[in-house]
């Protein structure tokens, strides 16, 4: 993935995130309790590895794709957590978030990415 489509899908989850996707979800924190269902729905779409952090507030999810290790959910944290990489999962993303949340990002993400069902 080239770094032109990355940046269109991070301007493009900014605008999908929610509080439909995330109860912590806020105007001025919208990647806030965003990570494990935005690593799902990226994984869906592009593929690659699930990877994770242990935070104090518990893991972090993110995605590589390829080479590209990539925190689409990074803007929530004041400093970049010093990031593991430890292999994860769908199953263990999918422990942070549920099946209404994952619909609701899937959706509004196709939705400004202008792309049909």
């Amino acid at each position: 993935m080239n770094a032109d489509r990355f940046l269109e899908l991070e301007e493009a989850l900014f605008q999908a995130w929610s509080l439909e996707s995330s109860s912590k979800w806020t105007a001025d924190n919208p990647a806030a309790g965003q990570c494990g269902v935005t690593a799902l729905v990226v994984q869906d779409r592009f593929g690659g590895d699930i990877l994770k952090t242990w935070l104090d507030s518990g893991w972090h999810y993110y995605n590589r794709i390829g080479e590209d290790i990539i925190d689409f959910t990074r803007s929530q944290f004041s400093s970049l957590p010093q990031y593991q990489h430890a292999h994860s999962n769908g199953e263990e993303a999918f422990s942070d978030t549920n099946a209404e949340q994952y619909a609701a990002l899937s959706r509004r993400l196709r939705e400004f990415l202008n792309e049909k069902e």
